[in-house]
């Protein structure tokens, strides 16, 4: 018998098996192409090959390009220089129209990036709704950077430096632009079509959003405000040295500063975009600072008979008096260069005002109110006892009603 030799038996179950195998793989081919090619010969679609691989045609979602067309249009603007700098020289009082101005300024922003990507009247119908769904939080977050970045209680002193509107503007401005092309984005994007997969654009003067905001809207408005501020801190410098003003003082100091700092400068001057001559200043400064309350503005003290508690309350504290005494270490000035007041001056505050910003920044507010307990506790705690040794004396603090933040509105 031949080694090569195979059983009919074994020859004949292999071929069933095989022709069994290619069966089931022709009827499961048929089944695809029947579903495939029902509607027609052809390759099949992006929805049929979606709605058989999901069984939902309703869930087939096919992204398209949306294009845009970039229009001209003039900006409006909403901001009336004169009210704006009222409200910005004390945001804490004019707290709601503060609110108001941030506003009725984005509104104006987002309108105008609108036109300019020529939307439909649809979507420019919808803008005010749909920023009003986001203004209750983002005018907290202007409200509160702005307050950061200022320090109100040295206006006498911007004032007599000319800076006490244009700093104001320039706070606005790095407030503004922080957050002009997050709302932009938000808004615009939200209101157009979600699912499209790319944006094409077209037309004249092409920009993003947030570009056009900020070039087009924010640039404009900010340099309006500032040719403003310059014409109203004149007018405040001139009066402040006209005038002579005589008040009774009610303060309590309880902190003092010392603080010594220099800067250094070089001012060049050039011919042709060449530098041609160096004008080198060194400047320094020693400051001297206090801290305390204003007990003129608010003072209380009340005994409630009940609890045994004698209560005295103090404003918050606040910088008090700011001397600094400036001093030129150095200056060569250059064979062309011709120094002027401004560059002192620009000096002399930029330390003054640095002097202020680590103040505030430290702790020295947290230690003003202990020194004013502890002061409030020497001189009230022998007449209490002197009544009745069962009152204690207790030490508040008040925020001003102008200072107040309401959180409400963000809450969850």
């Amino acid at each position: 018998m031949s080694e090569d030799y195979v059983p009919p038996k074994r020859r004949t179950s292999s071929s069933i098996g095989r022709w069994a195998l290619i069966f089931v793989l022709f009827s499961i081919a048929s089944m695809v192409l029947v579903k495939y090619f029902k509607s027609g010969f052809g390759m099949p679609s992006l929805t049929d090959l979606t709605s058989f691989s999901t069984g939902d045609p309703d869930m087939t979602h096919i992204p398209e390009e949306m294009q845009i067309t970039y229009i001209p249009s003039d900006y409006r603007s909403s901001v009336n220089e004169e009210d704006a700098m009222v409200i910005l020289s004390n945001p804490q009082r004019y707290r709601r129209d503060f609110d108001q101005l941030i506003y009725s300024f984005n509104l104006s922003l987002l309108s105008h990036v609108a036109n300019r990507m020529d939307l439909s009247r649809n979507v420019k119908g919808n803008l005010e709704t749909e920023y009003q769904k986001h203004h209750d939080y983002y005018k907290e977050l202007y409200y509160k950077d702005f307050i950061a970045l200022r320090d109100t209680s040295d206006n006498t002193n911007q004032l007599w430096y000319q800076n006490e509107s244009a700093s104001a503007v320039e706070t606005l401005n790095e407030v503004a632009s922080k957050y002009t092309c997050s709302f932009v984005n938000v808004v615009i994007m939200g209101l157009l079509d979600a699912g499209s997969s790319a944006m094409t654009a077209k037309g004249n003067r092409i920009d993003t959003p947030c570009g056009i905001a900020l070039q087009e809207g924010l640039g404009p408005t900010i340099k309006r405000l500032q040719e403003r501020a310059a014409i109203e801190d004149f007018a405040k410098a001139k009066g402040l040295l006209e005038e002579r003003v005589e008040k009774a003082v009610a303060e309590l100091a309880t902190m003092e500063i010392r603080d010594r700092k220099g800067l250094s400068k070089s001012l060049k001057t050039k011919v042709w975009g060449m530098d041609v001559s160096t004008t080198d200043i060194e400047v320094s400064a020693m400051s001297i600072l206090k801290v305390g309350f204003k007990l003129d503005e608010y003072f209380d003290l009340s005994l409630n008979d009940k609890r045994k508690i004698v209560t005295v309350t103090l404003p918050e504290p606040q910088i008090l008096s700011h001397e600094v005494y400036p001093k030129v270490d150095k200056l060569e000035v250059g064979w062309m260069r011709e120094l002027q007041d401004e560059d002192f001056n620009r000096n002399f505050n930029l330390l003054r005002t640095e002097f202020r910003k680590d103040a505030i920044n430290s702790d020295v507010m947290d230690k003003a109110k202990q020194e004013a307990a502890n002061l409030m506790d020497l001189m009230f705690s022998p007449v209490i006892s002197s009544f009745s040794k069962k009152y204690q004396l207790q030490v508040k603090f008040r925020r001003t009603v102008e200072e107040r933040v309401d959180f409400s509105s963000i809450e969850g």
